[in-house]
């Protein structure tokens, strides 16, 4: 079982029904509010058992994480190989467009690469097998429900890259000393690499990758925050796309 703690990560895992949960715990003394009330209706909907308890029950299933009331178990996610991965983008008819993290160790940076995925259309996001953060219910409720859309793959990252070199798919890892991404051609199918959070990208995967980006900074800035680089490279990429039309 998977456990999902937090109101959105619960409510987002009911909404896009691609998963069962199997059982809801909330706060007894929990205010009703419109979140708790839609967890209610669709439980009641799919026949999801729900159990009133105590808060500090709560607290200790989420063993002291934040929860806002509400525990939930389901299905585990489902897993993919990085073939599959290219396979279901090609079947939906898709340019894929893949973001591998490597050793992203904070799970607060890895929900927030995910957030982003989601926001930009990414097919999927590929992270390696030992190192790294675990996709844990903290990245889960940071992710605020994109772990239910973008598929995670959990593979060595030179053997992902494989299938994506062999099937024509641009390498472009990112980091200091590259060309600046607006100077990057970065249309069509492209994989991009994210190193971790302080060592940046290893020169193993530096010396596989077809183009270094880097972004250009002021005020004596040498990096930022790998969640928030990984942002503005998904946003260049979808705007050199055409694909950031203004919400209607």
């Amino acid at each position: 079982m998977d456990q999902l703690e937090g109101r959105n990560p619960v409510l987002e895992c009911l909404q896009r029904g691609r998963r069962r949960v199997r059982r809801i715990w909330i706060d007894q003394g929990a205010k009703p509010d419109d979140k708790v009330s839609r967890i209610l209706a669709l439980a009641a909907t799919a026949g999801v058992p729900v159990d009133r308890v105590a808060r500090p029950r709560l607290d200790k299933m989420a063993d002291g994480r934040v929860h806002n009331g509400v525990v939930a178990h389901a299905d585990p996610l489902p897993a993919f190989t990085t073939r599959q991965l290219l396979d279901r983008t090609y079947e939906a008819g898709r340019v894929p467009f893949v973001v591998l993290a490597d050793e992203v160790s904070y799970e607060h940076n890895l929900g927030a690469i995910l957030r982003t995925c989601l926001g930009f259309g990414v097919d999927g996001l590929i992270v390696p097998t030992r190192r790294g953060a675990d996709v844990s219910p903290v990245v889960q409720r940071v992710s605020m429900g994109a772990i239910e859309v973008v598929p995670v793959v959990r593979e060595g990252l030179s053997a992902a890259l494989k299938p994506l070199r062999d099937d024509g798919v641009r390498v472009v890892g990112a980091d200091m000393g590259g060309t600046a991404v607006t100077a990057l051609d970065l249309r069509g199918p492209v994989a991009l690499v994210m190193g971790g959070e302080g060592k940046g990208l290893s020169p193993t995967l530096r010396s596989k990758c077809d183009a270094i980006a880097s972004i250009p900074l002021q005020g004596h800035l040498e990096s930022l925050n790998v969640s928030v680089a990984a942002a503005l490279l998904m946003y260049e990429k979808r705007r050199q796309d055409g694909q950031l039309a203004p919400r209607a």
